[in-house]
């Protein structure tokens, strides 16, 4: 199994690091977030190293999301959230804090404060079409 001796998340997985355990299998581990934007806030992370979930194995998404659903429905219930958040934020510019892929569930909860970001429409159906082209151009099979 891959490790990265500097990574944080690989310290918590190895023990090395205190944590709040919620959930492990032989391939995924989920603890609580130290800086948790509302409680239950949870991380979800492959045991093995993997800096961003473009480089994550993927046969690794079938176990990551299994665990998702199962911490998901856990943070609901012992927060008494009505729904969650699922967040994976990839590379620096999107939020990126720890180069270890991990996906954030955060329970939400009726005027909690949170929010979506803004959205906005294309310029034109042509943009919105040349962005389109665009990425099936570059999407591997």
């Amino acid at each position: 199994m891959k490790r990265d001796a500097d990574c944080i998340f690989c310290k918590i997985v190895a023990g090395e690091i205190p944590s709040q355990k919620v959930f492990e299998t032989d391939t995924v581990f989920a603890f609580l977030d130290i800086a948790p934007v509302k409680p239950g806030h949870t991380l979800v992370i492959p045991k093995e190293h993997f800096a961003t979930l473009l480089e994550m194995d993927a046969a690794l998404v079938g176990p990551m999301h299994e665990a998702v659903q199962k911490i998901a429905a856990a943070a609901m219930e012992a927060t008494g959230a009505k729904g969650f958040n699922l967040q994976v934020n990839t590379h620096k510019v999107a939020g990126q804090l720890v180069p270890h892929v991990h996906y954030h569930i955060i329970p939400r909860h009726e005027d909690d404060g949170l929010s979506l970001w803004a959205q906005s429409p294309y310029d034109s159906d042509a943009a919105m079409q040349e962005v389109a082209d665009k990425m099936r151009a570059t999407i591997t099979k």
